[in-house]
C-alpha cells in the first residue's frame, strides 16, 4: 500500500495494483509496484507525483468510510485519558468504518488486541476491508454483533461505547472490565452523556470526567500571528470512568 501525492498536495491512496488515473495523466501500474518511499512518479503528462508511506492518519483520511468517523481531536483524548498503549486489550462498539479500532490497533500493537463490534452488516464489512488493507487484521477483530446481546471479552483494559444508549449496557461493560480498566464513552448530545454519568456513578464507576475538546488553529501572516477564524468547535462529548 502506497500514497501517491499531486503537484497540488492532494493525496491519492494506492490499495492494490493497478493503473492510476487522474487529471494530472497516467501513471503505470509498474511504476508504482517498482517505486520506493521518496520516490518521484512521472505521468504521461510530465506531472510529479511524490510517492508516502501511509501513516494511520492518511489512510483514515482516504479510506473507504461511508459514515460519519470521530475526528483526531476526540480520539486523541480517548487515548491520552485512559492510558492504552502496547499490550492492552480493548473493546469497541459502533465500529463504523473502523477509525477508532484502527487507531486503538496501531497504539496496542502485536501484543494486544483489539475487538470491534458492529451491528450493521455493511458497516462491518467497509470496516474489515479497510483494517486487514492497513495490515492490522491480525489485531483487530471485527464482529457483526449486537454488543447488547452480550460481551463475549472478559480482563478488558478498555471498553469504548459509541452508541446511542450506551449505558444500557453499563453492567455487562464493568464485568467485562480488568480492574483498573476504563470505560469512554462518545455522545453528541448532553443528556445522554448526563444520563451516562449518573447511571454509571450508581453501578462504582470511579474517576468519572466529562469532557469536551475544541481545537483551534493558529494562523502565521506577514503582518502578525492570530487565532483562525474558523475552528473545530463541538463535535460530541466523552465520558471517562473507571472500575477499581
Amino acid at each position: 500500500m502506497k500514497i501517491i501525492m499531486d503537484e497540488r498536495g492532494k493525496k491519492y491512496l494506492i490499495a492494490k495494483p493497478q493503473d492510476f488515473h487522474s487529471d494530472l495523466g497516467i501513471i503505470k501500474e509498474e511504476q508504482i509496484a517498482n517505486a520506493s518511499f521518496g520516490d518521484t512518479l512521472i505521468t504521461h503528462l510530465n506531472k510529479e507525483f511524490k510517492v508516502i508511506k501511509p501513516n494511520i492518519n492518511d489512510f483514515i483520511d482516504l479510506m473507504d468510510r461511508r459514515c460519519s468517523i470521530l475526528i483526531q481531536k476526540d480520539i486523541g483524548t480517548v487515548i491520552a485519558k485512559t492510558g492504552i498503549g502496547n499490550s492492552s486489550k480493548i473493546l469497541d462498539a459502533g465500529t463504523g468504518a473502523g477509525a477508532i479500532a484502527l487507531n486503538f490497533g496501531n497504539i496496542v500493537g502485536p501484543e494486544g488486541h483489539v475487538y470491534s463490534y458492529e451491528i450493521r452488516e455493511d458497516f462491518a464489512k467497509i470496516a474489515k476491508s479497510n483494517i486487514e488493507s492497513f495490515g492490522l487484521n491480525n489485531i483487530i477483530t471485527v464482529k457483526n454483533k449486537d454488543i447488547k446481546k452480550g460481551i463475549d471479552e472478559n480482563n478488558l483494559d478498555l471498553v469504548f461505547l459509541d452508541l446511542i444508549k450506551p449505558y444500557e449496557i453499563f453492567e455487562e461493560v464493568y464485568d467485562s472490565l480488568a480492574t483498573g480498566g476504563y470505560l469512554a464513552i462518545y455522545a453528541p448530545y448532553i443528556d445522554q452523556v448526563e444520563t451516562s454519568y449518573k447511571i454509571a456513578k450508581k453501578l462504582g464507576f470511579k474517576d468519572l470526567a466529562i469532557v469536551e475538546t475544541l481545537e483551534r488553529e493558529m494562523e502565521v501572516r506577514q503582518q502578525g500571528t492570530r487565532p483562525k477564524t474558523r475552528m473545530v468547535g463541538h463535535s460530541g462529548y466523552l465520558l471517562f470512568g473507571r472500575k477499581l
